[in-house]
């Protein structure tokens, strides 16, 4: 159970709410004074505080909220105070604390302000740990013209609080984009949220996205804080948007428009101060055409369109992701670092990654584990993308000579349709096994040999 720092110099008000606490299951610290407060932050870790306003000089609850935020930036401080006015109040929201809490103290605000706070102190682990996933805090890989250009584009629009719509392939780094434009962006010390909207039941799109008080539906025994609240102040990134539903896309239309929220089962709106960043690997513009996704919704998120290069378009940033990707590993796992020869590298060069970076850095991560401290040949690399002759066979994955005055577009287009079909033939046609086989995810291979017109089965 999460563990709370109570600071407040009368010594009822620890006893009562530690009381409280302790019953609820928290683990509970105390201090009298602001000065023991900071240094019990420091030693116990807390997952949040709560702090009194007004303690006897010289350091009052103001000074070390401002301690508190330079030394732990991401713990949560709930402050209160029985005889602070509006301005004590706006200050401390400057200042950082998430919510204030008036004396007498109430069991019920309390919990409630706590099992807000802690939700917060979530979100903000899952986006350091996001952005850990996501390669270095935020860093893009890569020295390409494409990449430069991708690089130019996040600078332009970081500073903006406009909408961004970021498409292109599965595994081709969009969640890294969007991370790197709010981290780049006024808004970096704030929180950044993401949701993936494949992953939510489609009758759960609305707490999840706008929570819910307790009691709003069966299964809701306490109250909810949704996506856009934990993203208030901060970026809100939608992951694989072309997912929602149609009833989930006229509710997020309506909260982008108003700028506000109103939890599943509550009765008041609540205003959300947040950017919104999107991420699709589909065609919006078409998916709109056909009639799948909501004209006014698509051009809400579409204020500025970005898209992400595939890996096959710059290959020469491959050894340079080998190599970051590799240090990610090491850092991670303390295991001895392999050594990658020229021929090895040259041979993940001239792969095609139809997973792109994110099956780059599964086959890293793979080959450093299996050679750890080893040199690694093109051989070993060869041995674990079996579904592509990298050197031998080449010439036979290319069009005839007399297709070649075909289009680029075609030409990828029949090149992929021989990529996949040899790996549903490998996979006696069952599609989860040929995803597997081609290291990417099964909606995603669907939505190729649907484009493609190749049949599988399950």
């Amino acid at each position: 159970m999460a563990s709370v720092l109570i600071v407040d110099d009368e010594p009822n008000i620890r006893r009562m709410v530690g009381a409280l606490l302790g019953a609820e299951g928290y683990e509970v610290h105390e201090a009298a004074d602001a000065r023991s407060g900071l240094d019990k932050a420091s030693e116990t870790d807390p997952d949040l505080v709560l702090l009194d306003l007004m303690m006897p000089n010289p350091t009052d609850g103001l000074v070390l909220l401002e301690q508190l935020r330079e030394r732990i930036p991401d713990l949560p401080v709930v402050m209160m105070s029985g005889r602070a006015g509006l301005g004590d109040a706006v200050k401390a929201t400057r200042l950082g604390a998430v919510n204030f809490l008036e004396k007498p103290l109430t069991p019920e605000g309390v919990l409630l302000a706590i099992s807000g706070a802690l939700e917060l102190r979530q979100a903000r682990r899952e986006r350091s740990a996001l952005r850990a996933d996501l390669g270095l805090a935020g860093q893009l890989v890569g020295t390409s013209p494409a990449m430069d250009a991708v690089k130019a584009m996040i600078a332009r629009v970081a500073p903006s609080d406009a909408r961004v719509l970021i498409t292109g392939e599965s595994g081709t780094g969009k969640e890294l984009v969007a991370a790197a434009i709010h981290a780049q962006s006024p808004r970096r010390e704030k929180p950044f949220v993401r949701v993936n909207c494949a992953a939510i039941p489609r009758d759960l799109v609305e707490s999840e996205m706008f929570g819910h008080e307790r009691g709003a539906f069966t299964g809701a025994t306490e109250r909810r804080i949704g996506r856009f609240e934990m993203a208030h102040t901060g970026t809100l990134l939608l992951d694989e948007v072309g997912e929602l539903s149609a009833e989930a896309q006229a509710k997020l239309l309506r909260a982008i428009e108003a700028r506000e929220i109103e939890r599943v089962g509550g009765g008041r709106h609540i205003k959300v101060d947040v950017r919104v960043l999107a991420a699709t690997n589909r065609d919006l513009a078409k998916e709109v055409r056909e009639g799948r996704f909501r004209e006014d919704l698509y051009f809400r998120l579409n204020v500025i369109p970005m898209s992400v290069p595939p890996l096959r378009e710059h290959p020469g940033d491959i050894p340079d992701l080998v190599l970051h990707f590799a240090t990610l590993h090491r850092r991670r796992s303390g295991q001895p670092a392999p050594t990658w020869s020229g021929a090895a590298v040259d041979a993940m060069t001239r792969y095609r990654w139809p997973g792109n970076v994110r099956e780059l850095a599964n086959i890293v991560e793979r080959l450093a584990i299996l050679h750890a401290g080893q040199e690694i040949t093109a051989d070993h690399v060869l041995e674990v993308l079996p579904t592509l002759d990298i050197a031998t066979s080449a010439p036979a994955a290319l069009p005839a000579a007399d297709r070649l005055e075909m289009g680029l577009s075609d030409q990828l287009d029949e090149y992929e349709r021989l990529l996949i079909q040899r790996a549903l033939q490998a996979a006696n046609g069952v599609v989860a096994e040929a995803a597997r086989r081609l290291q990417t995810d099964r909606p995603n291979l669907y939505r190729r040999m649907r484009r493609l017109g190749i049949s599988g089965v399950e």
